[in-house]
């Protein structure tokens, strides 16, 4: 791998990494990510969602102090909230900053809070997207919980992306499947978020997401009936997906 300040281009820097880390597991990954210099500073985005607690226990043994960024859509479930604030208190997460737009944009841009019911983009644009940028700003890279058998733009995910020319993104649990996950959990006895009983495997806000029936795909209750499946935080090829890609993507 050629010395830091080598590379052309940080989706260069991010190939090299994917080749150095190929046959690496999370946990490597993710020490890679926290510990090693050249990464830079890094973050931790976390919805906590049905499985966001894997990779915040991994971080909690590897580097508790990591900043973790919460973005409360102010729509989130009440039993997410309160999940949020159990996990802290139990993995010992030090540096929690819980992410919001602003009471000035969200009453200009929002101000009956039905902005979900016209354009599901513009309101995770405004409610999700911009905190985020904003919070990011700073950060070398940040570190999220996609896994490739998540379908749709993420069945391609590899554990170190470019975001343009800003920063770094990270997915430790790319390779994942749904039984490593389960077995995690299990293992390590952690606690579950408590809509996943109750038929939500994958959690958003309480607008946009419904349970998921038998047989359904787990992430069928995001955005139901609409073609949208990303909130937008996440980029490819510099651009914000809002929803499926096209093929060649």
């Amino acid at each position: 791998m050629p010395p830091d300040g080598a590379f052309t281009t940080l989706a260069d820097r991010a190939a090299a990494l994917n080749l150095r880390y190929r046959h690496h597991s999370a946990t490597a990954v993710l020490e890679r990510a926290l510990k090693d210099p050249e990464v830079g500073n890094v973050a931790l985005v976390s919805s906590f969602g049905a499985e966001s607690v894997v990779l915040l226990h991994l971080v909690s043994v590897v580097a508790p102090g990591t900043p973790v960024l919460f973005i409360d859509t102010r729509m989130l479930f009440p039993e997410t909230l309160a999940y949020q604030q159990d996990l802290a208190r139990r993995l010992d997460l030090t540096d929690i900053r819980t992410i919001r737009a602003s009471q000035v944009d969200l009453r200009r841009e929002d101000p009956d809070d039905q902005l979900h019911l016209h354009s599901t983009d513009a309101c995770c644009a405004l409610r999700k997207v911009a905190p985020l940028e904003q919070a990011l700003r700073g950060f070398d890279g940040w570190i999220t919980g996609r896994k490739r058998f998540q379908g749709g733009a993420r069945a391609a995910l590899e554990f170190f992306e470019a975001e343009g020319e800003k920063r770094l993104k990270i997915n430790p649990l790319a390779h994942w499947g749904r039984n490593d996950i389960e077995d995690y959990i299990v293992n390590n006895r952690l606690p579950r978020h408590p809509l996943v009983a109750r038929g939500y495997p994958s959690i958003g806000c309480m607008p946009c997401t419904s349970p998921v029936e038998a047989g359904e795909d787990p992430r069928a209750g995001r955005w139901r009936g609409t073609g949208k499946t990303e909130c937008g935080i996440h980029i490819v090829n510099g651009r914000v997906v809002r929803g499926p890609l096209p093929a060649e993507a």
